[in-house]
C-alpha cells in the first residue's frame, strides 16, 4: 500500500512544483493555443503543453516506487520479471506517444502519420508486451478468441480508446477529471487483486492528474494537450486489458463475480459513448468521423446554460455512477450486466439531446 501512497504523492508534487514553470516558460515561448476559433470555448491564449507534467509525474512515480520485492513474500498476485517486461514496452511505448503529442501540440502532425505511429504503439504493446484480449469471459457468449483475431482486435481497442480520450479534451478539467476517477477505480481493483505494480500505475497517473486538474479546472491556466491526452489514453489500455485478462481464479470474493469486460468498459464509458456518438454522427452527414464539431455530450450540456464547473461535475458524477453500478450487477451474468450497464449508460448521456433547448438559449 505504501509504494501507492507514495507513486500517488511524487506524482501530485511534482505537478505542483513544476507547473507554474511550464505557464511561465509556454507563455514566453508562446506555445498557446489562441481564441478564435468557433468551436473554441476559451477566451484568452492558454498554453497547451501541460501533458509534459502528466507525463512525467506517472513516470516518475511509477518509476521510482516500482515493487521490485518477490510478489510471493508479500502475498501479491504477480510475476515480478513479467511485472518489469510490460514496464519496459509500457514506458516505451509511452515515451513515443509523448513526443508525437508534443509535436503536434507544438507544430502539428498530419492524420496518417499520426495513424502510423498508433499502429506501431498498438503492435508494440500487443506483440512484444503481450498485452492484449485473448478471452471475452462469457461477454455475447464469447469466450477465448483465436490468437489473430485477438491481435488485430487489441490493437483496434488500443486506437478507439487513445483517440475517445482525446476527443473529450474540450471543456475544461473534463478529461483531466474522468480520467482521476478511472485511476482510481483501477487502483482499488488491482490493490485488491494482489497486482502492486498496476495498482501503482493507477495511482501515479491519477496523481500527476490531481496536480495538473488544480491548473486545469475553469478558468483553466494550462491545458494537457496530446501529449497529455495520449499518456492518459495508452496507460488506460493498458489498465484495461489487464483488467480484462487477469485469472477469475485468483479474484478476490467480493469482486469474483463482476464481470470485468463491462467493468473495463464501464470506468470508461462516457469517452467511449461519445466518440461513438459523434463518429455515427459525422459518418452519417458525410463527413469525415476525425472532423471537428459542436456535438459532443459536454457541448449539448453547454448549449443548456450549464457553466464549465457544473458540465464537468455533471459528467465526473455520471462516469463514477456508471463504474458504481456496475458493481451491484448481477453476479455471473456478464450479458445481463452490459445491457444494464450500457441501456444506462447510454439513457442518462443521450436525455439531453432528446430535452429540446429553451427558447432563449437556442441562438446562444
Amino acid at each position: 500500500m505504501k509504494e501507492l501512497v507514495f507513486g500517488f504523492g511524487t506524482a501530485v508534487l511534482l505537478v505542483l512544483i513544476a507547473m507554474p514553470s511550464l505557464i511561465k516558460v509556454a507563455k514566453l515561448k508562446h506555445l498557446v493555443d489562441e481564441p478564435g476559433d468557433s468551436r473554441k470555448l476559451h477566451r484568452r491564449s492558454v498554453p497547451t503543453i501541460g501533458g509534459i507534467l502528466i507525463f512525467a509525474g506517472t513516470i516518475l512515480g511509477y518509476s521510482l516506487w516500482f515493487p521490485s520485492s518477490n510478489a510471493s513474500q508479500l502475498g501479491m498476485n504477480y510475476d515480478t520479471l513479467s511485472a518489469l517486461q510490460e514496464f519496459k514496452y509500457l514506458v516505451a511505448s509511452m515515451f513515443i506517444l509523448f513526443f508525437l503529442g508534443l509535436k503536434d501540440d507544438i507544430i502539428g502532425v498530419s492524420p496518417s502519420k499520426k495513424l502510423l505511429v498508433h499502429i506501431s504503439v498498438g503492435t508494440i504493446l500487443v506483440l512484444m508486451a503481450d498485452i492484449r484480449i485473448t478471452d471475452f469471459w462469457g461477454l455475447f457468449n464469447f469466450h477465448e478468441i483465436p490468437d489473430w483475431a485477438s491481435i488485430i482486435f487489441s490493437i483496434f481497442v488500443y486506437i478507439v480508446i487513445v483517440n475517445a480520450i482525446n476527443l473529450i479534451d474540450g471543456v475544461d478539467g473534463l478529461a483531466a477529471g474522468i480520467g482521476i476517477v478511472a485511476c482510481g477505480t483501477f487502483a482499488y481493483w488491482f490493490y485488491n487483486t494482489g497486482d502492486l505494480p498496476l495498482a501503482l500505475l493507477a495511482s501515479s497517473l491519477g496523481g500527476s492528474l490531481v496536480g495538473f486538474l488544480v491548473f486545469n479546472f475553469n478558468p483553466a491556466k494550462i491545458f494537457m494537450g496530446d501529449s497529455g491526452s495520449l499518456t492518459i489514453g495508452v496507460v488506460m489500455y493498458v489498465l484495461a486489458v489487464k483488467m480484462i485478462e487477469f485469472p477469475v481464479d485468483q479474484l478476490p470474493l467480493h469482486i469474483k463475480g463482476v464481470s470485468k469486460p463491462v467493468l473495463a468498459m464501464a470506468i470508461l464509458s462516457y469517452p467511449l459513448i461519445d466518440t461513438l456518438r459523434v463518429f455515427i454522427i459525422r459518418t452519417l452527414q458525410g463527413r469525415s468521423p476525425f472532423s471537428a464539431d459542436k456535438n459532443h455530450i459536454h457541448h449539448r450540456l453547454l448549449a443548456f446554460g450549464f457553466s464549465h464547473k457544473q458540465v464537468t461535475l455533471i459528467l465526473y458524477s455520471y462516469t463514477a455512477f456508471i463504474v458504481t453500478f456496475t458493481f451491484f450487477m448481477p453476479r455471473h451474468s456478464p450479458n445481463i450486466s452490459m445491457l444494464l450497464v450500457f441501456g444506462v449508460a447510454i439513457l442518462l448521456s443521450q436525455l439531453v439531446f432528446f430535452i429540446p433547448l429553451p427558447k432563449h438559449l437556442r441562438s446562444a
